[in-house]
């Protein structure tokens, strides 16, 4: 079996203490990459076995500047870091929490992509988090749509303009992850019986399903500005 093209790159997984992010760390570590593993909890970091814990805030451009500088190079880019968000309609939204929102996720993001692209490799990519709630319309959801569609365009003018470096993102549906640890346990649970329910593949996420889709965008060379939905159909 040839060895995966990860073998030996250097991988930033910002968002890896938990849930999807550290999927990705484990997985891209099996494949043989050496991943930096970042985000804002020291602690959760080093539970990942092998890879390089950074602590990093990435709505804080000072610590995304301390972080970079102990990283002379990036293969790739990997971002899955960003807040929960709750669900309220339009007319009863606090502004200022969808502005937070958006400061964290999108624009953390682009401050984040702004900073490392002088370390990314010729043949590096990036590989940012949006949703399917992008292209899937409910009440109470416009914060999430709008900040994942936001991120949706800048993947693509991204890939446009740092060519031939690549840009992508993944648009998960519903995950099993801790992004739901708010929820109380047998709510969380019914919502996930009742989401699966409605989906043509009969179940939710996982991290695991996740993870494989930014391992496709790092190392499928031929793929660029795309927006891979893993959502079990969610979007049919």
């Amino acid at each position: 079996m040839s060895p995966s093209p990860l073998q030996d790159q250097i991988v930033l997984v910002v968002g890896a203490g938990s849930g999807i992010g550290a999927a990705v760390a484990r997985e891209a570590l099996r494949r043989g990459a050496r991943v930096i593993a970042a985000g804002r909890h020291a602690e959760r970091l080093h539970l990942l076995t092998g890879a390089h814990p950074l602590v990093m805030d990435i709505s804080d451009e000072a610590s995304i500047r301390e972080a970079l500088a102990q990283i002379p190079r990036i293969d790739h880019l990997v971002i899955t870091a960003g807040p929960a968000v709750g669900s309220p309609k339009i007319a009863e939204a606090d502004i200022a929490v969808a502005q937070a929102a958006f400061e964290v996720k999108f624009w953390g993001a682009l401050r984040l992509i702004q900073l490392a692209l002088p370390r990314l490799t010729e043949t590096g990519s990036i590989t940012l988090t949006s949703g399917v709630l992008s292209r899937k319309f409910v009440p109470g959801g416009f914060i999430k749509s709008t900040l994942n569609a936001a991120l949706e365009a800048l993947v693509r003018n991204l890939a446009k303009e740092i060519a031939p470096r690549r840009a992508n993102a993944v648009s998960p549906g519903v995950t099993a992850t801790e992004a739901y640890a708010g929820m109380a346990g047998e709510e969380r649970e019914a919502m996930f019986r009742r989401v699966a329910q409605s989906l043509p593949a009969g179940r939710v996420g996982s991290a695991e399903d996740l993870a494989q889709a930014y391992l496709l965008a790092m190392e499928n060379e031929f793929m660029t500005g795309s927006i891979i939905d893993v959502e079990g159909g969610a979007l049919l």
